[in-house]
Parts: structure tokens; C-alpha cells; sequence
């Protein structure tokens, strides 16, 4: 099969196109026959190993000290089951599926659990649409709901809205009964009102003094927002939620919680098979959707990481397999 691989750390131009054997499901196990997968920022952060400090040894130790353990890089897949393992049930062959996994996506062929994070791709909704949504709208729901824990009526401000978990973020609050302002750059403030902002503002021209309101929410989804000005954006009981974080954030956020005031939020956040199928609903039902940067073949995925690295992608980076 063909297959994305990295041997090492680096710069997109790691990235390589290899023959592999085609994987065989053992017990417990189904395979998937990819037809689209993608590009996430977190791909593009293990491929270049940019990490916090804090974290470069348990990270290093998970993913491989010196060179990636697993050399199949994607998280992000669709396409349709045609094998399935002993003792599996629930699943059938050429049921069409997509979901996240830690790597192994960006290849014509995945094995997986099955249990793990999957769900059946709605009718009507295509193997693109679907590839591009897992990673987004999963994290987009749980630092929303789970982190932030936003109610009703409350405000929320989006930094890093046009990214793939700021289109589903924007989406998730309008639905939930928040008033969303978003920054971004000029040339997706027309895609963010279409996907439900109250208010769009040019993040190249606005300031903090400039903001309409202060925040009962603060999510920064790119990274990078530094939490001590940013904390003039927010009222006193509001919450800044870091997607990104490293010690320094750790730090400020135990002295949050000390002082009062504001409070900064740092979490990871896991999907779960339910939760993409409650996603899956809302996909097929029209309620959500992705937005899509551009498709690519598997072969020009070092150009989708260089996009993904430039920070102007526009929600998801597909590649069609």
C-alpha cells in the first residue's frame, strides 16, 4: 500500500511516499480501506517535535526518542471497512466509516480497534466532509462544553476561529445559545459570519482596548495568545482556555487560582467513539458542517504540512488517497 512516512523529525520535507505491506486485522480488529484522510495542526506538531520544554521527555518517550516509533503519520480518516477480525461485532463490510486515531491515517489502508474512535458516515454526507471533522469538532466540543463549561447567553471570544477547531467551535457556540465575536484575517472574516459569528473583527487591526465587550470566554485555538494582557478581554469571573500550553501557562494558572479573578484553563482533550456519533448526527442532519482549505493527493502531503505550518489554512487540509 501506499503510505506517508516519516523517519525523522523536521521540516515537512521529511515526509516521504513508501510501499508498505498491507495491514491484517487480528482479533478484536477491523480494517478500513482510506479514502480521504487530512493534515491536523497536531500532525504538523509531532512532525516537527514543537513541544514545550516541560513536556519534550514524555513526549519524546510516547512518540519515539530519536526518530518517530510510528512512522505513518495521521489522525483523521475515512472510508470503508473490507476486513473485519475475529470477535468483532457491530461492524459490517462495506459499512462506510471515519473517525481519529494517534497516527497510521495517511496511508490506503488502516487497522484499528473496534472500539475505537469511529462512527458511520451519515448518507448524503461525503468521505471528505467526514475525514475533515473528527479532530475539529471533537476538541472544539470539549474545551467549549467540557473546559470553558459555557452556559447560555454567556460571551464568548474565538482567537483562531478559521482554523479546523475554530469552524466547529464558532458553530457548537451559536448552537449552544453564546454570542461569538471572532478574530481572524481579513479574508475569512466573511466565512466566520457565515458560520454564525455575531461579530468578525480583523485581528490584524484590532487591539485589546478595541474589543466591543469583555468575555465571559476566551478561547485562544491556535496558540500563542499570551494570558497576562489577554486577561484585560475578560470579566472577573471569566475563563481564558489555552488549546496550546507549556510550563509557563501551568504557572499562571495555579496563581489564578490563588489570586482570583479571571481564570486560565489548561486540558487536553480526548474524543470518544459517542461523542463523534453524536457528531455523525448532527453532520448528517445538516446542524454542522466542516470547511474545507483544499483537497491534495497523498503524494503532495509535504506541500499540506507547509500549509498547515503557514497558519493560513482555512479550516481543514483533506488529502484524497
Amino acid at each position: 500500500m501506499r503510505a506517508a512516512i516519516q523517519h525523522r523529525y523536521g521540516p515537512p520535507e521529511v515526509l516521504s511516499i513508501e510501499n508498505r505491506p498491507r495491514p491484517e486485522p487480528g482479533r478484536g480488529q477491523l480494517r478500513v480501506r482510506i479514502s480521504h484522510s487530512t493534515v491536523t495542526s497536531g500532525d504538523a506538531r509531532i512532525r516537527g517535535f514543537r513541544v514545550d520544554p516541560l513536556f519534550r521527555l514524555p513526549m519524546r518517550l510516547f512518540f519515539g526518542f530519536r526518530r518517530p516509533r510510528h512512522p505513518v503519520p495521521g489522525m483523521e480518516f475515512a472510508g470503508v471497512i473490507d476486513e473485519i477480525g475475529p470477535g468483532v461485532t457491530g461492524w459490517h463490510i462495506g459499512q462506510r466509516v471515519f473517525g481519529l486515531v494517534l497516527h497510521g491515517a495517511n496511508a490506503e489502508w488502516l487497522v484499528l480497534p473496534a472500539d475505537a474512535v469511529m462512527a458511520p458516515i451519515p448518507d448524503g454526507v461525503s468521505d471528505a466532509a467526514a475525514a475533515a471533522t473528527p479532530f475539529g469538532a471533537l476538541h472544539a466540543w470539549g474545551f467549549l462544553h467540557d473546559v470553558a463549561r459555557a452556559q447560555p447567553g454567556e460571551r464568548v471570544l474565538m482567537l483562531g476561529a478559521s482554523g479546523a477547531l475554530g469552524v466547529f467551535a464558532v458553530q457548537f457556540a451559536r448552537r449552544a445559545g453564546l454570542r461569538v465575536t471572532a478574530l481572524c484575517s481579513a479574508g475569512n472574516m466573511d466565512m466566520l459570519r457565515d458560520l454564525g459569528a455575531d461579530t468578525v473583527l480583523d485581528r490584524a487591526t484590532t487591539s485589546i482596548s478595541d474589543l466591543p465587550d469583555r468575555a465571559d470566554i476566551l478561547l485562544d485555538l491556535f496558540g500563542g495568545a499570551d494570558p497576562v494582557p489577554w486577561r484585560a478581554a475578560l470579566t472577573p469571573t471569566g475563563r481564558h482556555v489555552q488549546v496550546v500550553f507549556g510550563a509557563r501557562d501551568l504557572g499562571l494558572m495555579a496563581w489564578r487560582k490563588l489570586a482570583g479573578g479571571p481564570a486560565l484553563r489548561c486540558a487536553l482533550v480526548n474524543g470518544t467513539a459517542a461523542g463523534l456519533r453524536d457528531i455523525a448526527a448532527l453532520l448528517g442532519q445538516g446542524a454542522i458542517r466542516p470547511v474545507i482549505d483544499r483537497v491534495l493527493p497523498l503524494e503532495e502531503i509535504a506541500a499540506a504540512h507547509a500549509l498547515v505550518d503557514s497558519g493560513r489554512k482555512r479550516g481543514a487540509v483533506v488529502l484524497a488517497l
